[in-house]
């Protein structure tokens, strides 16, 4: 069993530190932290003031970006020894306070697993690069399906039909997205070459000149001679995450699922990337919905295969996300 460490300073900032290496959407990194030292708890906040308005108008694409940190937040927890009690929505009459993480204790368990996670967490991120045509074993895939359940959301590949149906719906809301003058303007505010937590160029990576892939079209925010056109594959594999009701802690839990999957991607080699386009639109999103079953609400569409890690998005500092004062 994992020895319990004293909380002092440098363990959380440790613990913030593995936080806000979770994915976001255009790298907003929308979260606060804050200790009470009095339960040991840490509090984690949306800062409202990195919300996307225009794209994500009602917070859920903030909600599932605080869930992921959320997900760091247990494992770091975990990897100093203490069990992380979760707490979703804990306050209603605070409705930024979205999750707490009391670090009761000591661990109970077997702690290898979480080793292999924990280490994952340093090493994650989005690949935008194309993958190799290498097929990712069934036994690998399953486990990942396991990874999301074990948080309350649904994890299925769908077939060749399916997947073209949905990287169609995908290039539908690349398009409506690059033809909406408000929310061109609002990602071009968190594109910011040279920035501490901005999106580099280098981190957006190049164009799909196959016309397959739909990716994330930053063309109007970089020169065109700047984007290297590569063919990414032709029929990629893509991972639905969804979970069965669509309420505020449904989006934090389908964080969690999320940052799970992508840290056991990493811990097998395999890169992911994350198709937000179609999730964007709430009528798109809807027709996301497999017409064979028509259960769940599609959370996240993830592109998963093997190839280069790429460049990683840079992160905040922790002083900057850790809030010191009284509770608020």
């Amino acid at each position: 069993m994992h020895t319990t460490s004293t909380l002092n300073a440098a363990i959380l900032e440790k613990l913030i530190a593995a936080a806000v290496a979770a994915p976001s959407l255009h790298n907003t990194q929308p979260w606060r932290y804050r200790l009470d030292p009095d339960t040991t708890t840490i509090e984690v906040r949306a800062a409202t003031e990195r919300a996307l308005r225009h794209t994500d108008p009602v917070g859920r694409a903030l909600h599932v970006s605080v869930g992921a940190a959320v997900f760091n937040l247990r494992v770091a927890v975990a990897q100093c020894g203490w069990e992380p009690v979760v707490r979703l929505l804990p306050r209603p009459p605070e409705p930024d306070l979205l999750a707490s993480v009391r670090l009761a204790g000591p661990l109970p368990g077997d702690w290898r697993h979480g080793q292999d996670l924990y280490d994952a967490v340093w090493r994650r991120h989005s690949s935008r690069v194309p993958f190799s045509g290498r097929a990712i074993p069934a036994r690998v895939l399953a486990e990942l399906s396991e990874a999301a359940a074990v948080e309350g959301a649904d994890l299925v590949v769908p077939d060749a039909n399916e997947t073209r149906r949905i990287l169609r719906l995908t290039a539908e809301g690349e398009w409506f997205t690059a033809t909406d003058a408000a929310r061109r303007a609002e990602n071009r505010s968190w594109v910011r070459n040279g920035a501490q937590d901005g999106m580099s160029g280098a981190v957006l990576g190049p164009r799909d000149a196959s016309g397959h892939l739909p990716v994330r079209d930053f063309a109007a925010l970089r020169p065109t001679y700047a984007r290297p056109a590569l063919a990414f594959e032709a029929l990629p594999v893509i991972a639905v995450l969804s979970t069965r009701h669509d309420r505020r802690a449904d989006w934090l839990r389908a964080g969690q699922a999320l940052e799970n999957v992508l840290l056991t991607c990493t811990t097998h080699q395999v890169r992911a990337s994350l198709l937000h386009q179609a999730l964007e639109w709430p009528d798109i999103r809807w027709a996301l919905r497999d017409p064979r079953s028509g259960t769940g609400h599609v959370q996240m569409l993830i592109r998963l295969g093997y190839g280069p890690e790429g460049p990683a998005s840079p992160r905040r500092p922790v002083p900057d996300v850790l809030d010191s004062g009284p509770q608020r």
